[in-house]
Order: C-alpha cells, then sequence, then structure tokens
C-alpha cells in the first residue's frame, strides 16, 4: 500500500479517488487520493482514472504466498471540496477534506466489483470519449437523497485524438481562422498537384490547432485522400514507438481487451496484401504491438536494435 502511494504521491490530479483493497488484511483498508489538489490541471478528470487503472493492473499482478489473488475495487468522484488544517499525528497526518466529494468516491467503491473501476456522474462527463465505459443502473447510496447515476471504466477510447474524445458532441464556429485554413487549402492543392508540401502548425496549448485541422478535414472530406494520424501522449514519454503503436491498433481496429488471437486476426486482416513475407512482417509487428504468435508464427529472434 506504501509503494502505491508513493506512486500517487507523484500523480497529483477536483477529483478523488479511493480504492478498497478486497483483501484488507494483507492491504489495509484503502486509501485516498486527491487530483486537482495541492497542484491543478487541466485534465485532472483522466489523470484519475489513468491512476486508477494503473492500480487494478498493478493489484492484479501482485503474487501472494498459499496462490491467493488479490484485487482492488476504485471508485472516482468530481466535486468542490475545501482542505482544511493538518490532522493526525505523524505518518497518518494529513489535511481536512470537508465536502460530498470524498463521501461519493467512498460509495461509489463500495459498489464496485472487484477489480474494478466506477466513477461519477460528472467524472464521466470531464473525460468524454477518453475511455470506454459501461452504464451502472442509478442506485440509492447512503448520504444521498435521490439514486445516484455511474459508470464502470473498461479500458481506454478509441477515439483517434483527445481533441476529437472530448469534443465528439460539439463543434464550436471557427472565427478568425480564414487565413490559416486558406493557407493550408492552397498548400494541399499544391501537394495534389505533384509538388510536396509540409505544413508545421504550432503555438500554445488551446489556442485552436487542433479546431483548424477539424475545419481542413472538413474541407477535404470529398476529396481522395488517405489520412495518417500519429499522437504523442504525456502518459507515454518512455514508449519510444507508442504514437506508430497506437496508430496501428487504430488502423487495424485491434482492441487491448480482445483475445490474443482475436488480435491477431485483426492484425493478419491489416496486413493482408501489403506484405509478400507475411511470416516474417506479421511476428514483428505482433511483437512491436505486444500481441503472442505462439503456434502461429515463429518467434521473432532479433537484437532489440534489429
Amino acid at each position: 500500500m506504501r509503494d502505491l502511494l508513493r506512486q500517487f504521491q507523484n500523480t497529483t490530479a477536483g477529483e478523488v479517488l479511493r480504492f478498497q483493497a478486497h483483501v484488507a488484511k494483507l492491504m489495509g483498508d484503502g486509501a485516498l487520493a486527491y487530483f486537482g489538489w495541492p497542484q491543478a490541471h487541466e485534465d485532472e478528470a483522466e489523470r484519475a482514472v489513468r491512476a486508477a487503472l494503473a492500480v487494478v493492473s498493478a493489484v492484479s499482478g501482485l503474487s501472494v504466498k498459499g496462490g491467493q489473488q488479490l484485487s482492488v475495487r476504485v471508485g472516482i468522484a468530481t466535486g468542490v471540496v475545501v482542505v482544511g488544517d493538518l490532522i493526525g499525528i505523524g505518518s497518518a497526518q494529513e489535511n481536512a477534506v470537508v465536502g460530498e466529494t470524498p463521501n461519493l468516491a467512498a460509495r461509489l467503491q463500495a459498489i464496485a466489483e472487484p477489480g474494478t473501476v466506477v466513477i461519477s456522474e460528472l467524472t464521466y462527463r470531464l473525460i468524454g470519449n477518453l475511455f470506454e465505459v459501461t452504464s451502472i443502473r442509478p442506485q440509492k447510496l447512503a448520504g444521498f437523497d435521490a439514486p445516484v447515476s455511474a459508470f464502470k471504466v473498461i479500458g481506454e477510447g478509441r477515439a483517434e485524438s483527445r481533441f476529437e474524445a472530448l469534443h465528439a458532441d460539439e463543434s464550436a464556429p471557427l472565427a478568425g481562422r480564414e487565413h490559416d485554413v486558406a493557407l493550408l487549402l492552397d498548400r494541399w492543392r499544391l501537394a495534389a498537384s505533384g509538388e510536396g508540401q509540409v505544413v508545421e502548425l504550432f503555438g500554445e496549448a488551446g489556442i485552436g490547432k487542433s479546431r483548424i485541422l477539424q475545419e481542413l478535414r472538413e474541407h477535404l472530406k470529398d476529396e481522395a485522400h488517405t489520412r495518417l494520424r500519429y499522437y504523442c501522449s504525456p502518459y507515454h514519454v518512455e514508449t519510444a514507438l507508442y504514437p506508430v503503436t497506437d496508430q496501428l491498433l487504430r488502423a487495424g481496429d485491434i482492441r487491448r481487451t480482445d483475445p490474443p488471437d482475436r488480435q491477431l486476426d485483426c492484425l493478419e486482416q491489416l496486413l493482408a496484401g501489403s506484405t509478400k513475407s507475411p511470416n516474417e512482417a506479421i511476428p514483428l509487428i505482433a511483437a512491436l504491438l505486444s500481441i503472442p504468435t505462439e503456434g502461429r508464427y515463429p518467434k521473432v529472434d532479433l537484437m532489440a536494435q534489429k
């Protein structure tokens, strides 16, 4: 439990995350983590959900003497809280927190099944389509007058970009960017005529870069073209090829929650006709995507550099 808490200290993110160890005697009663205090970020809801999924994955992989299986359940709620003075002594010292959000997180944790993450309705609205979720029937929770809606997180969503995931149902009018869009369309026409072009669109976060690209795609939707989209992620800074693997997974409609055989089938369909040596290419790409190939393809026996 202390190791998990150390991880949370480096993951500040107004979400309240509470996870309850299913084997209380081995791991203690639970832990409460605050996202948005003492330091706030624009993506606190996403940070909380990612942290929760990481905890569930880490606990499921722990080995315990006697062959017992550990599991954890997580509740996440978003809302306003008041943080007060320090209470407690020594390692038990913590800030007093007042508000219904911690209580809601605890109640959601209580209704979660072992090995799952349950989030509040407000948290769900904040994460958009960044994660795949299923609705839970509204339930009457202790301390709340009306039945509470909740959602169970299945895994990461399938949206191609954060912009699409967070703005799937809305598209604000584009104003004052006519020159930028016209410039991009001019470069597109040059490229389509055979004169290669590269355009770099850069600027501070939130100024509308993704919205400009969305407008460009709208202008080109009736023209024949192939679009390849690669995205970096602050959550995968130690995975150098993450943009490539993510694009391949999306291109092949490969879901991490599917059985390995199903993932390999999707990869075969993706690469069908694009290589003359499938017995060499498919195991190599499968290894890059961490898809097992035992029994269907020879093992890739190459140095990491190769």
